[in-house]
């Protein structure tokens, strides 16, 4: 059971009753009743829909429950409970609206947006006609001892058909597990044979063996593990007893970690810059994948920044150096290279720290390399973390600089405040930091952005010059943001005149914690919330059962 990704649209239209409290808990009531029915209508079929005319509405409202059907009861209905909290957060006062999770969907709309004969028929026939609480089967006498002939002579049939099918099906699952045996041993025997894929002249020479990196970490010892990532574990060595490493051991059974493996080997090693962490080896024997880097006694920028305790180290002249130096990282991938690279994953966890606090851009996993004129690219597989995504590499897979551009702008307001976007507190409120930032931006208080622990040291317009400047590089239009070197310009001319900064991309009104009516059980896990009419909400998805 997923609640997230969400996503959430509305209505303006404000409910017509002065008693909106009244409306919205009997619209709670239906959808509570509606979620055990849709739990419990089995395996194939995980729907309800109903209706009501709440008192001084002159009109019926009508509301569609359904959950995927692999679910369990219990899950579904767990589901559908989430998804009515945040019916109550973000609908509270409006008429019609839509949420749909990754595994069920609730939506209500002032008008009929299915026809009730023909679910009440899939319920019917996925569940067997029911009449209050028994359920009934008809019975077909042929079927029964003493029937006619011509109907057991249509039995025994079915039974060979069947018999016939399941044997069918048996060898077909059989072929298919051995065609999926050999193509492993196939990818097996070429990783023994080593890869010519990333035996490219800057990586010939880079080539580290196996029982060397093995006696640099103490056989990958758990003294030396630094972490695990998202593809293996990161263990601390000492190569040849001379230089400190960081060494990237791959999981094996990791499909996506072959991909990660290619292009941190192929792009990585051809970089070289006071910005980007170094590659200074990799291992490609038996089946292990491992990649050897310098190594970075300070951890992740994500170590400091989100700790209420270790950020108190990162002063203003820090963070200063870390912003600036994460842009002429990007830079050089954007521009200076000779190669025009598209990170993809920019995010705090990915900004490692060497002794004197440098910023060092790392996990090329995710990286595009473009040609010299290519503008975008497109991909029907997205990756990364969402809170540092583009809004057009989320909703429709394109990623240029301009997506690398957005990931700094949340970088630098997280650097300023020592917050996550997904999770910015002031005060009793919870919300978006983005949603706060622009809000705080349009009223003139950018100051209530800094970070506490920045007691001194700073100046004020200094810093609101940098908020200034990481809205405009989050804005919703992809042209409106400017490209890494003019941000980097702006940072280093205070003369040069700033245009003003439109709405952020994945902007949030108000806020959770906002308002009076919010439930205590909504969570913030709609990021999506676009305002639009009734019309477009019939548009975004299926009517039909799933």
């Amino acid at each position: 059971m997923e609640t997230t990704p969400c996503y959430s649209r509305w209505n303006e239209q404000n409910v017509s009753t002065p008693d909106v409290d009244g409306f919205y808990n009997q619209l709670i009531a239906l959808m509570e009743r509606l979620s055990g029915q849709a739990a419990a209508n089995g395996p194939l079929l995980k729907c309800a829909v109903g209706n009501l005319t709440p008192p001084g509405i002159y009109q019926t409202i009508y509301t569609f429950l359904q959950c995927n059907p692999d679910l369990s009861p219990q899950d579904c209905s767990d589901c559908l409970t989430s998804a009515r909290f945040d019916v109550r957060n973000y609908f509270f006062g409006k008429k019609i609206g839509v949420i749909i999770y990754a595994s069920c969907t609730i939506k209500v709309l002032d008008s009929v947006f299915y026809e009730p004969a023909s679910i009440e028929a899939l319920l019917l026939s996925a569940n067997g006609t029911t009449s209050g609480n028994t359920t009934t089967t008809s019975v077909n006498p042929a079927a029964a001892p003493g029937g006619s002939p011509g109907k057991k002579q249509s039995n025994k049939s079915r039974t060979i058909i069947i018999i016939v099918v399941v044997i069918v099906v048996s060898l077909v699952l059989v072929i298919l597990i051995c065609i999926c045996i050999y193509v492993r041993i196939r990818k097996t025997k070429k990783n023994l044979e080593g890869s010519s894929e990333v035996r490219s002249a800057e990586t010939y020479a880079l080539q580290v063996p196996f029982r060397s990196i093995r006696d640099a970490t103490n056989d990958f010892s758990e003294s030396n593990k630094l972490g695990r990532g998202g593809f293996g574990v990161v263990y601390r060595g000492r190569l040849w007893d001379k230089i400190d490493v960081a060494v990237k051991r791959l999981s094996t059974d990791s499909s996506q970690g072959d991909i990660e493996f290619k292009n941190e080997v192929e792009l990585v090693a051809k970089l070289q810059h006071r910005n980007l962490v170094r590659l200074l080896g990799f291992c490609l024997e038996r089946s292990e994948r491992i990649l050897i880097y310098e190594f970075v006694p300070n951890a992740s920028l994500d170590y400091f920044i989100f700790d209420p305790i270790k950020r108190e180290q990162l002063d203003w002249d820090i963070r200063y150096k870390i912003i600036i130096g994460i842009g002429r990282g990007l830079l050089y991938l954007h521009e200076d290279s000779r190669l025009k690279i598209i990170h993809r994953d920019l995010k705090a966890s990915n900004i490692l720290l060497d002794a004197e606090m440098n910023p060092k851009i790392a996990d090329f996993g995710l990286a595009r390399l473009f040609d010299t004129d290519q503008t975008q690219g497109e991909t029907n597989r997205i990756v990364g973390t969402y809170e540092y995504m583009a809004p057009e590499y989320v909703m429709r897979g394109h990623f240029s600089v301009k997506s690398d551009v957005y990931s700094f702008g949340v970088l630098v307001l997280e650097i300023i405040t020592g917050q996550k976007n997904s999770s910015f507190r002031h005060e009793e409120s919870t919300e978006v930091l983005l949603s706060y930032a622009w809000n705080s931006w349009r009223e003139g208080t950018a100051l209530n952005l800094i970070d506490p622990m920045l007691r001194s040291g700073f100046s004020g317009p200094e810093i609101i010059r940098y908020i200034h400047i990481a809205l405009l590089c989050v804005q919703q239009s992809v042209a409106a943001r400017p490209t890494i070197a003019a941000v980097n310009h702006m940072y280093s001319s205070n003369s040069l005149n700033l245009p003003a900064p439109s709405q952020p991309a994945f902007f949030m009104p108000g806020g959770i914690g906002s308002s009076s009516n919010t439930s205590s059980g909504g969570e913030n896990k709609c990021r999506n919330l676009i305002q639009i009419s009734a019309q477009d909400i019939d548009m975004i998805t299926e009517l039909y059962p799933r």
